[in-house]
Parts: C-alpha cells; sequence; structure tokens
C-alpha cells in the first residue's frame, strides 16, 4: 500500500491517531530533553528532603516526651493547688498507710465532706493516660514506695535501707529529669512489659518546703515509636532519646536501649542540623528542663541511596514513554469498543423488560451523548408507568375505602351506653365514666371526617388518660397545653396516641403516687413541634441506642412498633426533615418530640 494511502486510511481521517501519536512525540521528546535537569535538582531535593524529614522526627519524639514531662509536672501543680489533696499527700507520705485511712476517716466524719483522697487521685493518673506503665509514690519518712501498675492496682512496697539500696539510688539521681528506670526499683516492683522511660518529680511539704518523697512515672518507651506518626515510613537511620547521662531511653534499631550510647562524645561535638559526625548525618534536639536528648542519625551511604536508582529510573520512564506511544492507540480503540458493546449490551437489557438499568457513561462525546439520551428516555417512560400504577392504587383505596363506609358501628356504641348505663344504676358511676370514654375514642377513631386536626388528636389523647387517671385515681394525672390558634392544624391521624399508650404500659410506675405526663404543642419555624414528657422509669441507655436505630433504620425491624409507625408515616408523607426524637434518662423519665409540618387547616399536602 503507498504512503499516501496509509496517511489517508490512518491519519487524515482518523482523529483518535493524530491525537495519540502527536502527544508520544511531545512526551518522548520532554522526558529525554529534562532527564538530566530532573536528576540533579531530584537528588538534591531528595537529601534536602530526607534531612527534613529527619528533623521533623526528631521535633515529634521530642514534642511527645516533653508532654510527658509536663504531664507529671503538671500532676504535682495539680496537688499543690489543691490544700486538701496537698494536707492527705503529706500525711500519707509522712506516716504509715494505715494512719493515713485513720486520718481520711477522722476527717470525713468531722468535716461531714469528702475530701480528695492522695490514692484516688493518682490512680485517676493513670486510667487518664494510656502510656503510664507504672506510677510509683516513694516516701523518705517511711521508706516505703506506693505503686500503680497498668492493670491499675495499687501495691506498697517496703524499700527500708537496711534491705534495700532504692533509698540511696533515689536520693543519688538526679530529681525532676527524663531517664531509664532505676535497676532497684525495677526489681523491687513488678517491671512493665517492654522498653519504659521515667520522669521523676520531687514532693515537698507545702508548709515546711521540706522534701517528703517522690513521683516517679514509667512510660511506655514504644508510644514514641507511635508519635512519629506519619514520618516513622519515611525517616532513614536511627532515631534515639538520650537522657542527661548519656542512658538510651529509645532507640528505633533496638541496639542500645538501656546502655551508654557509645558516640555520645560526637554527637555532643556536633552544633548544627545535617551536621556530618563519623559518616552520619546528625539531627538532635536537646530539652534543657528535661535533661533528655532527641537525636537523628543517617548514614551517608543511606542519603546516597535515596537517589541512587534516578538513572535508571529515568532509563525507564523513557521505555514507558516509548511503550506509551505505541501501547495507548489500541487502548483508545479497544476503549471505544468496549463502549460500543456495551451500549449494545443495555439496549438487550431493555428488551428483556429490564427498564432500570441504565448506561454508566458520563462522558460528553458522541456514545456518550447516546447512552445520556437513552437514559432520559427511560426515566420518562418510568415516571410514566409509576404515575399509571400510583393512579391504579389510589382507585384500589377507594373502592376500599367505599366498602368499609358500609360497615354500620352503631351497634357498638348503643351496647357500650347499655353497659353505661347498667354501671351507673349499679352505683358504679367511675365504670360508667371510664365505658363513656372508650365509646368516644372509639367514635373518633372510626368515624371518617374530611380531615385530622390537632384538636381531634389531642382529644383522643385525653380520652385515653381519662380512662386511666379514673382508673389509677390519685396516682396519675395529666396536662394538654395548647394554644386556641394551633388547634385547627391538619395533623396526621393517631400521631401522639401511641406515644402515650408506650407511658402507660411500659413506662408508668403503680407503685408511685405522682405519675404524670404533660403534652405541650407549639409552633417552630415551618414546624408544629410536640413535646410529651413524662417522669416515669425512662429508658436503659442500650436501650435507647436500640430504639434510635430502629428510627433510623426504616429497613430493619423494631419491637417499639408505636413509635415506628409514626416516624415512619411522617417522613414517607412529608419528607426526611419530619418524624420522632426520643430523649430519656432511666429512672428519671422519657421526653418524645414529634415535628409536623404545619399545613394549616387545609387538607394535608403530601410530598
Amino acid at each position: 500500500m503507498l504512503p499516501g494511502k496509509l496517511y489517508r486510511k490512518y491519519l487524515k481521517n482518523n482523529l483518535f491517531m493524530k491525537i495519540i501519536l502527536t502527544f508520544a512525540v511531545i512526551a518522548v521528546v520532554t522526558i529525554i530533553t529534562f532527564s538530566y535537569l530532573m536528576f540533579l535538582l531530584m537528588s538534591q531535593a531528595a537529601v534536602q528532603r530526607q534531612l527534613e524529614i529527619q528533623k521533623r522526627t526528631v521535633e515529634s519524639v521530642n514534642s511527645y516526651i516533653e508532654r510527658k514531662y509536663e504531664s507529671v509536672q503538671t500532676m504535682m501543680r495539680d496537688v499543690y493547688r489543691d490544700s486538701e489533696l496537698t494536707a492527705n499527700t503529706s500525711y500519707l507520705l509522712e506516716h504509715p498507710y494505715e494512719e493515713y485511712v485513720r486520718y481520711r476517716l477522722d476527717r470525713y466524719f468531722s468535716e461531714s465532706s469528702s475530701t480528695t483522697d492522695t490514692v484516688q487521685f493518682f490512680r485517676n493518673q493513670v486510667e487518664d493516660d494510656p502510656d503510664i506503665r507504672s506510677l510509683m509514690l516513694y516516701s523518705s519518712a517511711e521508706q516505703h514506695m506506693y505503686v500503680y501498675n497498668d492493670h491499675k492496682q495499687f501495691e506498697i512496697i517496703s524499700t527500708n535501707a537496711a534491705h534495700s539500696y532504692i533509698p540511696d539510688a533515689l536520693y543519688l539521681e538526679e530529681e525532676g529529669s527524663v531517664s531509664i528506670p532505676n535497676i532497684w526499683v525495677s526489681k523491687a516492683i513488678e517491671p512493665p512489659a517492654g522498653p519504659v522511660f521515667s520522669v521523676r518529680a520531687p514532693i515537698n511539704n507545702k508548709l515546711s518546703l521540706s522534701n517528703i518523697g517522690q513521683l516517679l512515672v514509667y512510660f511506655d518507651a514504644a508510644k514514641v515509636w507511635e508519635s512519629m506518626g506519619n514520618y516513622k515510613n519515611d525517616f532513614k537511620g536511627t532515631i534515639l532519646v538520650l537522657s542527661a547521662d548519656g542512658d538510651v531511653l529509645f532507640d528505633s534499631s533496638s541496639t542500645f536501649y538501656g546502655r551508654k550510647y557509645p558516640y555520645l562524645e560526637q554527637v555532643t561535638s556536633a552544633y548544627t542540623d545535617g551536621e556530618e559526625v563519623g559518616g552520619m548525618m546528625i539531627t538532635k534536639l536537646t530539652h534543657t528542663q528535661g535533661g533528655f536528648t532527641v537525636l537523628s542519625a543517617v548514614p551517608k551511604q543511606e542519603l546516597s541511596a535515596t537517589y541512587a536508582g534516578l538513572r535508571n529510573m529515568i532509563v525507564v520512564i523513557c521505555l514507558i514513554c516509548l511503550l506509551f506511544a505505541i501501547i495507548t492507540p489500541s487502548l483508545f480503540i479497544n476503549n471505544f469498543a468496549k463502549r460500543t458493546h456495551g451500549i449494545i449490551k443495555f439496549t438487550r437489557k431493555v428488551k428483556n423488560g429490564d427498564l432500570d438499568a441504565r448506561i454508566a457513561d458520563v462522558r460528553e462525546d458522541e456514545l456518550g451523548q447516546i447512552s445520556k439520551s437513552f437514559n432520559d428516555m427511560l426515566d420518562e417512560l418510568n415516571l410514566h408507568i409509576d404515575r399509571v400504577f400510583k393512579a391504579e392504587i389510589k382507585q384500589k383505596h377507594t373502592e376500599i375505602a367505599a366498602l368499609e363506609a358500609r360497615v354500620n358501628p352503631h351497634f357498638l356504641y348503643n351496647t357500650l351506653e347499655v353497659i353505661r348505663m347498667r354501671a351507673i344504676s349499679q352505683g358504679a358511676a367511675d365504670v360508667g365514666e371510664m365505658i363513656y370514654s372508650l365509646s368516644v375514642l372509639f367514635k373518633s377513631y372510626v368515624q371518617q371526617k374530611p380531615k385530622h386536626t390537632l384538636k381531634d388528636e389531642l382529644e383522643a389523647c385525653r380520652l385515653y388518660l381519662e380512662l386511666f387517671r379514673i382508673r389509677y385515681k390519685d396516682k396519675f394525672s395529666y396536662e394538654l397545653d395548647c394554644s386556641k390558634e394551633l388547634e385547627g392544624r391538619v395533623v396526621l391521624k393517631m400521631s401522639l396516641q401511641p406515644i402515650i399508650e408506650n407511658y402507660i404500659l411500659h413506662g408508668m410506675r403503680v407503685d408511685k403516687n405522682d405519675n404524670r405526663i404533660h403534652i405541650a404543642v407549639m409552633r417552630e419555624g415551618t414546624f408544629l413541634r410536640a413535646v410529651v414528657t413524662d417522669n416515669g422509669r425512662g429508658i436503659s441507655p442500650e436501650r435507647l441506642e436500640q430504639l434510635k436505630q430502629g428510627l433510623m433504620n426504616p429497613e430493619e425491624q423494631s419491637e417499639s412498633f408505636g413509635l415506628r409507625s409514626i416516624h415512619d408515616r411522617l417522613k414517607l408523607l412529608y419528607g426526611g426533615e419530619h418524624g420522632i426524637q426520643l430523649e430519656s434518662e432511666a429512672g428519671v423519665g422519657t421526653t418524645v418530640t414529634v415535628y409536623f409540618p404545619d399545613l394549616g387547616e387545609d387538607e394535608p399536602k403530601y410530598v
């Protein structure tokens, strides 16, 4: 085939091929031209980025240990701020524990009030901070250690100088610093699992200012690794935390933990970040008060490895570009064929009766326009079918209503009236009154009205409540609160009575004489808000959460049929902003809030 014919067949009349070839040539030429410049810039940027990562990692670790150091200082400041807690702490550390317990009991009975317990205060500190593995209060006078471990267990350990090196060891160590755990203290208590670091703080008598003990807190050193955040996956080399004496408190390589750092002198001589010491790039940060140093040491070979593959990467990029220029046309053609086949497959599904199928093609080219037009056509067709289907359902409902209207319930009203008069003639006036309320209530439910107003719903609630007021006499009262202007508002039938029924059946405490339920209706913007409040048994938090989940998930089954039916009907008829909100506290009572649309006094407007 002649070149002219090839051009006309594959290029002149083929827009896709022109675009693909143009893009491939530009991409290959651009990458080859700028590859060398990219190598120079990226190698320098890689080194600077890694040094920046090391710096950020050091700052993150320093910030974490500083927070733990400050948390211990804050514990002591909280003790000194509370005079009662200060007095209790001093007494605990200057007297045997048995005397401290008697001292607390004496103060409780003499002052008729509870003061802050030192033992409970420090137990709360352990519970509030999950990073604490052990917390110890050392009494210099009694030579006792009060120990809290990470299981919140409290233990008293004797550290008598005649049998232990702990008093001398604690006396010699620098107070207020971050260090590795004291070996004698660790032997005396159950050692925490895994590496830890210690923060110490002196405890002084607030009146005499004399030292009466120490506070030692062991923190989980493994949490230091977590404090690095996103940097722990990117940094190179090793992250170490050193005490003022050069002891290793944390080592990301798990090599020097608990030992003296062998290169302490070389590290001390480094003054600037990124300085090379013994073939290592050093970044460090020292905390003056805590006496600890966070150190990052990266071998130069590891830094070089960050950009060693750039040359190979450039070659790979060139090869990928060449392959891309060749494979792309095939991919475009294949994609076009797939989209065309998808449209054909879709038309077959519609032909077989699947009118819910849609073409998932949102592009704006010719095939996309065809797909969009076909989807719009199906939407119109489904809408037409839906309208016809709803019309048929409405017709069926009309026929059923006509059949129900033929049933005359007057025989039931007459029967109830005969029973009521019989009860009155026998002297049971309260029974007659209850039967009368039941008769009127039943009539209000069965009688068909053009519209159901808020007054009708409240009257049904009043009749229902009146039955139980007569039944329980002085043990039960109710109150209905609604302004006259709102009584004519159209509301959903049976939208408040099931809530009252739930209270009567599940919430009312028949052994109490102060049972009370209050119904208040008010206007709130475009809503009518009905609040039903009672002082009944209330609902447990677990049961309350189940009820709320049942209201939120209509597809799931729920035991509370009454509340669920009100909530679902309001949402189906008027939209998602309407429905029920439920609040309750066990032993206190329950509040149910119902949001109706403010429809005025017209017929309901369904959404």
